[in-house]
């Protein structure tokens, strides 16, 4: 899948830099990123929207006494 980004300049000169210092294409130190990137991103926009859920009262919640209870730890 072909796709187009707008990059600030001095980011555009540093990923130049980059691809010119190591021989690398720029697509490949893009792909890089992403793929490094992406369950960062993924992993805080799913937990806040889990978080705008618990505040708004429609995610169940639990007490870290009720998870010890509920998993026999408690004894």
């Amino acid at each position: 899948m072909a796709t187009s980004i707008r990059l600030a300049p001095e980011m555009e000169q540093r990923l130049n830099f980059l691809a010119a210092s190591t021989g690398r294409s720029k697509a490949y130190y893009l792909r890089e990123i992403i793929e490094q990137g992406i369950e960062d991103m993924e992993d805080y926009y799913l937990a806040a929207k889990v978080l705008e859920r618990i505040r708004k009262g429609q995610e169940q919640v639990h007490t870290a006494e009720e998870v010890r209870k509920y998993l026999g730890l408690d004894d």
